[in-house]
């Protein structure tokens, strides 16, 4: 395996066992929020387009020393400059993430996050294509799919 590789792959493990932050409204399927959600995504990227600027972090001053030896005779070596980093920064992606949430409250969802389902809830749901999205409750997790789709469940707690 290739070592840029790695960390790609840690990524892409990581990412499937922390939350899912997505657009809820309750009684919309999955298929029409990813949709609306899409929808929402092309609109602030034409409103507020990726605006790359260029930037570079101070210089940094690194000061010489003076060293002496047993016969007391000294010298300085001489200081310098490191330069700063260059990096990319995306000046609208703040205001491109306004108007995506604005465009989402305007078809009336509110941006939420949910635990991803235990093994043992996942294992026991059965998947449906085009479910909507149900009633949350402090229970409530979910349940994601290989094809990148996903499934809102609220398992009854144990009793």
């Amino acid at each position: 395996m290739k070592l840029w590789t790695l960390p790609l792959a840690a990524t892409v493990i990581l990412t499937g066992c922390g939350p899912l932050s997505i657009y809820y409204r309750e009684g919309v399927s999955v298929t029409r929020q990813q949709s609306d959600t899409l929808d929402c995504e092309v609109k602030a990227l034409r409103d507020a387009p990726v605006a790359n600027q260029v930037r570079q972090s101070p210089p940094i001053f690194y000061p010489g020393r003076t060293v002496c030896n047993s016969a007391g005779q000294c010298y300085t070596t001489p200081g310098n400059w490191v330069p700063g980093n260059v990096y990319t920064v995306d000046a609208n992606s703040g205001l491109r993430a306004r108007v995506e949430q604005q465009c989402m409250a305007a078809k009336g969802y509110a941006p939420v996050e949910l635990p991803r389902c235990s093994e043992a809830v996942a294992a026991q749901v059965q998947p449906v294509r085009g479910a909507k999205l149900p009633a949350l409750g402090p229970n409530s997790c979910v349940v994601t799919y290989q094809d990148g789709s996903y499934q809102v469940v609220t398992p009854r707690p144990a009793g």
